[in-house]
């Protein structure tokens, strides 16, 4: 059976362009469209949706203030938010969405997110995810790009915040934490969330960069202390303002004593 899916976007190129990057998956059949808040709760009310792909920003109401509505139901649909703004994730996932995309993005990405929405138990923690069972991986391009093996000769990423692209250099991040499929900068007196899998920050940052835990990436030139933990791990606190605590796995603890020279 097709997943019915809702799209809610009070912009028609918008709609249309998710429209066709679904039709490029079989086991979804998108049965309505909505251009507010509004309207999308009246439809969301009469029909039940397998998932919602929701916008932010709308008149009449925000796609959060829908998906907080939706909660109470009593089969709430799968939520993914689809917006140009990464400022409101936290948010989202406070209402246990599925995912969060920043436009643009693509039929691949895209592809996660349904993953996540229909089989929420597949994945890894990293944000990457295997196809679920009905859920074809989205085609890749004819000419597909070479994922990059050395770190970015810039050293800085891109942190988009509203209709400005800030970039971050390297050296300031004192560590990233994974967020379903992007992932959170810790930097020295705030957070703030970019459209990188951890996996890929670890691509492109290297250096100092060192994998502690499958959910964190370190920046070692910030690691004020290192503590033991009751398991037998390590924790480290980083050097910003709130003396962060990252962890550290037990099949980690030796390799990066030897590179703190410990």
């Amino acid at each position: 059976m097709r997943a019915r899916c809702l799209i809610v976007d009070d912009e028609a190129p918008a709609r249309a362009e998710l429209r066709y990057l679904l039709g490029g998956f079989d086991q979804v059949q998108v049965v309505g469209e909505a251009t507010n808040a509004e309207e999308a709760l009246v439809l969301l009310r009469s029909l039940d949706y397998d998932i919602v792909l929701l916008d932010i920003r709308m008149p009449g109401g925000t796609g959060i203030e829908v998906a907080e509505a939706l909660r109470s139901g009593p089969h709430p649909p799968k939520v993914i938010f689809t917006t140009a703004y990464p400022d409101y994730a936290p948010d989202a996932f406070d209402l246990d969405a599925a995912d969060y995309l920043v436009k643009p993005f693509d039929a691949e990405r895209l592809g996660r997110a349904l993953t996540r929405a229909l089989a929420p138990a597949q994945g890894d923690t990293d944000g990457e995810s295997t196809p679920a069972q009905g859920i074809p991986a989205a085609p890749a391009p004819a000419t597909p790009p070479a994922p990059a093996s050395h770190p970015d000769p810039l050293g800085r990423i891109p942190v988009q915040q509203g209709d400005r692209t800030v970039l971050v250099d390297s050296s300031s991040i004192i560590f990233a934490t994974a967020a379903r499929g992007y992932s959170y900068l810790q930097l020295s007196s705030e957070r703030v969330l970019v459209s990188f899998s951890l996996n890929e920050l670890e691509r492109r940052l290297g250096g100092h960069f060192y994998r502690t835990h499958r959910s964190y990436l370190v920046n070692l030139d910030h690691v004020r202390e290192l503590r033991p933990d009751f398991k037998g791990a390590l924790v480290l606190v980083m050097d910003d303002q709130r003396r962060s605590r990252v962890e550290v796995s037990r099949r980690h603890v030796r390799d990066l004593r030897k590179l703190l020279g410990l």
